[in-house]
């Protein structure tokens, strides 16, 4: 299977880590652009934090065109699999970019997998009725 991962970027190393695991389980993986210049060593993960909330993260998302090619590689895959590890003491946190990744595979009938639980957030309706598949940090529930 095909499998976008979305998450924070402050699951970068995190995220690697799975891709692996999952490429050693016969699947294709595609992670954020900035995940791998992260894991590269191109980009570095304490500036990508401290650039949170700022005008120099919205910078490098336009700059890299980050969201459309993300679009794009969700848009190739048979399923996402959602990192949503605890985060800002919201256990199994999404955040507002991952919603709209999530969005993405939604209206494009993609599966949506979350690794942990559907985070109690103010749009939890909206998370339910992407119908995603919680599987428990279990990579063998991954099935189309």
């Amino acid at each position: 299977m095909k499998i976008t991962i979305c998450g924070s970027l402050a699951f970068s190393k995190d995220m690697g880590g799975i891709a692996e695991k999952l490429n050693n389980l016969g699947h294709e993986v595609l992670l954020p652009a900035s995940t791998a210049k992260i894991l590269a060593g191109i980009f570095d993960q304490g500036e990508i934090d401290s650039e949170k909330g700022t005008k120099a993260a919205a910078d490098r998302v336009i700059k890299n065109n980050s969201i459309v090619n993300h679009y794009k590689k969700i848009e190739s895959s048979d399923a996402i699999l959602v990192l949503n590890y605890d985060k800002k003491g919201i256990p199994g946190y999404i955040g507002g970019n991952t919603f709209l990744e999530m969005g993405f595979a939604y209206v494009n009938n993609k599966k949506i997998f979350l690794w942990d639980i559907i985070p109690d957030m103010p749009y939890r309706d909206e998370l339910e009725a992407m119908q995603p598949n919680v599987i428990n940090k279990d990579l063998s529930k991954l099935k189309l």
